[in-house]
């Protein structure tokens, strides 16, 4: 009966997006049950972008510079796992921790 992942329905999702809120970043849901966070670069319109896409019993963690092409895979920072409320965690951890430069 356990699950072997997060992901059984959409609201999971949002349990994760719920986790990993973060003041800096905006935190939401992108297409295809991706999550994306977006944070002002100062420059309008291209935003520093992370997101999040699942991959096996997890999700994959991506990061976008400023102008890169969101529709394509980013630079590979991680991955993360576990239940809603853990992934969240370690997806706030993503944010928070790398290096905007």
């Amino acid at each position: 009966m356990a699950k072997s992942s997060g992901f059984s329905s959409g609201g999971e999702i949002q349990r994760v997006i719920d986790a990993a809120r973060s003041p800096e970043w905006s935190v939401g849901e992108g297409q295809k049950g991706q999550i994306m966070a977006t944070r002002d670069s100062g420059e309008i319109g291209s935003p520093w972008v992370i997101t999040a896409v699942r991959a096996g019993r997890g999700m994959r963690v991506f990061f976008y510079r400023p102008g890169d092409d969101v529709q394509f895979e980013g630079e590979a920072i991680g991955e993360i796992s576990g239940n809603p409320r853990e992934m969240g965690r370690q997806l706030r951890g993503y944010l928070e921790d790398t290096p905007l430069e």
